[in-house]
């Protein structure tokens, strides 16, 4: 058996999705936290991009950033944002119940100053915990190579099961000016 290379073209970034879904909703707890999720009624679109790019720069988030206001709005699922103690944006989750049965999640995360303190945990009992709403069959999401590290074990551990993989490559939003040159040091700019 060999392995197949597939080069990426210059400017482009590369990752490996995997799909994954869950049928049923974990007994795990919500774990205790000072962080507090509050729903947004509606998206005010330079706050939502502003908290995007903080806590999705590290892993080259970039999808919401290239859309202008009305198709962001229009692409919006259901967005609560984690409140820190100081009051302040500290994340998010994006919950999209758009399909019959289905809770897609579309983005969870955590800006980095509040990485290893345990909230991680918290954000993604508290996620699945609102993403099995009442009439939710299936919960599904899907994460890529570039993402944190801690992200795909997590679902696997939660009861979420790979479904299928992919190969994504895209231009990258360094780049493109999306982001800022010097976000993202662990994956090298090619270019």
């Amino acid at each position: 058996m060999s392995a197949t290379l597939t080069a990426v073209p210059a400017g482009h970034v590369a990752a490996v999705v995997t799909y994954l879904e869950m049928e049923a909703p974990p007994g795990a707890p919500v774990p205790d936290s000072v962080l507090r999720l509050e729903r947004w009624a509606s998206a005010d679109p330079d706050r939502y991009r502003a908290l995007f790019r903080r806590v999705g720069s590290r892993w080259l988030w970039f999808s919401r950033l290239a859309m202008d206001d009305a198709e962001l709005l229009a692409r919006l699922a259901e967005v609560h944002v984690v409140i820190g103690p100081d009051g302040e944006d500290a994340g998010f989750i994006e919950l999209d119940y758009r399909e019959a049965g289905r809770c897609t999640i579309r983005f969870l995360g955590l800006v980095p100053e509040l990485a290893g303190r345990g909230h991680g945990r918290w954000l993604f009992a508290e996620t699945l915990r609102r993403a099995w709403a009442p009439g939710v069959r299936k919960v599904t999401v899907h994460t890529c190579s570039l993402d944190h590290p801690a992200a795909l074990p997590a679902y696997l551990r939660a009861g979420f099961i790979a479904t299928r993989r992919a190969f994504e490559s895209f231009p990258d939003p360094r780049l493109l000016g999306l982001l800022p040159r010097d976000v993202a040091p662990q994956i090298p700019l090619v270019g």
